[in-house]
């Protein structure tokens, strides 16, 4: 679903993701780690097509998102750590607004609206303008937004900061049946329990470079994911 291949971004002399290669298969939840600053966030964000990259290539199911941007975006959500939405919109607006550019009917907008914002539980507040909104509620918005066009490939950058409990809980359950269903899901964390219960596989990031991958097992064999991930951060 998505292939990458020797990524580099540099920022003048420094290199932010420095030579990645990752392949994320349908059916995966990926998950993403790493210290502030060890180069996720660009990650993510060269991968939506947002950051153009100095080397290496990036392919959201067999298409290319340098030579074929539209395309690739068609097929992407991407969920930033901190969504900018349109505050002057209220909740219902906004939805309409993306739903109208991924050309979605208006009876399976209504449909997955109403389901969403009910498992949310903002189905009320929806009426309101965005400016009055929680930041949890705008995280919430942003997921039922990324929700709406049945992305193949979904990103995520910290997706459960600012949930509540109950929020969390569903979005794993709409993460695990997005993948069942054949999507998949890229997405960073530093919630390393969540992590740890959740993700199919494990990618650890230190300063732009791939330290390691695999299956959660294999990442972390019979320690914890932290200890794991506190253990390679130490070693120079």
């Amino acid at each position: 679903m998505l292939i990458i291949e020797h990524l580099t971004k540099k920022y003048g002399e420094k290199k932010a993701v420095d030579d990645l290669s990752l392949h994320i298969q349908r059916g995966e939840i990926y998950g993403f780690i790493g210290h502030n600053g060890a180069g996720k966030t660009t990650t993510l964000k060269s991968i939506a097509g947002i950051l153009q990259f100095d080397e290496g290539t990036i392919t959201v199911d067999g298409d290319s998102i340098v030579d074929r941007p539209l395309d690739c975006k068609k097929k992407i959500a991407y969920i930033p750590d901190n969504p900018d939405m349109y505050d002057f919109m209220t909740g219902n607006k906004y939805l309409n607004f993306i739903a109208d550019v991924f050309g979605i009917s208006a009876a399976e907008r209504k449909e997955k609206i109403e389901k969403y914002a009910n498992i949310f539980g903002i189905a009320g507040d929806l009426s309101q303008p965005i400016s009055s909104f929680s930041h949890g509620m705008k995280q919430k918005l942003a997921i039922i937004s990324a929700w709406l066009h049945s992305p193949k490939l979904i990103l995520m950058d910290e997706p459960f900061v600012g949930l509540d409990p109950k929020a969390s809980h569903s979005l794993k359950e709409m993460m695990r049946e997005h993948c069942d269903n054949g999507g998949a899901i890229f997405f960073s964390t530093h919630v390393l329990e969540v992590a740890e219960k959740l993700c199919d596989k494990i990618a650890i990031i230190k300063n732009g470079r791939l330290i390691k991958t695999g299956t959660m097992d294999e990442v972390k064999g019979d320690d914890s994911l932290e200890d794991v991930f506190l253990e390679l951060e130490a070693d120079k």
